[in-house]
């Protein structure tokens, strides 16, 4: 969360310096005759590396949280394993010293990840949070999603265990 955070920050401060490039570019007498480039194709080259850089903080992203799935144990055959044999997924991480986070801004900060997974439907999923002790109950399309769920909220601030009663949809 906090690495999207400052991507999304990066990409604010960047378009601002962008803008203050290009106004500064065509103020008066501010002109670089035979430069070879415009400034539209300045403007252009910036946002093609923008682009590529978002693409590959996405990629990294992706990654990272396929890292975190393996290692929390929360793979598509570790969801089906847990709901045959308890019915629910339930995984714990350690509490930082000094991490407090009210729960009403955890639900919120979960439900954001949600809304901005594509797989995932926030609305299909009730996220409550007691002392940073969170339990998801709803349904979603396929384990390998409940799984992602439980690490996306196990991946939250304030967040020390995650009780997940997650069905899987009927297709």
């Amino acid at each position: 969360m906090g690495k999207l955070f400052f991507f999304l920050i990066g990409l604010v401060v960047g378009g601002y310096a962008v803008h203050v490039y290009e106004r500064s570019e065509s103020a008066p007498g501010r002109s670089s005759p035979g430069t070879g480039a415009s400034l539209g194709d300045k403007t252009r080259e910036t946002a093609g590396r923008a682009a590529s850089e978002s693409r590959d903080a996405a990629a990294n992203a992706r990654d990272t949280l396929s890292e975190k799935l393996h290692d929390w144990h929360l793979t598509g055959d570790d969801i089906k394993a847990d709901l045959a044999k308890t019915g629910e997924i339930v995984r714990s991480k350690a509490a930082v010293v000094g991490e407090r986070m009210t729960d009403a801004r955890i639900v919120t900060v979960i439900k954001a990840k949600y809304m901005l997974d594509r797989e995932l439907s926030a609305f299909d999923i009730n996220i409550d949070c007691r002392d940073g002790h969170v339990s998801l109950r709803g349904s979603v399309a396929s384990p390998d999603l409940a799984g992602k769920a439980v690490a996306l909220a196990l991946d939250t601030d304030g967040v020390t265990n995650v009780k997940a009663d997650l069905s899987p949809r009927a297709k």
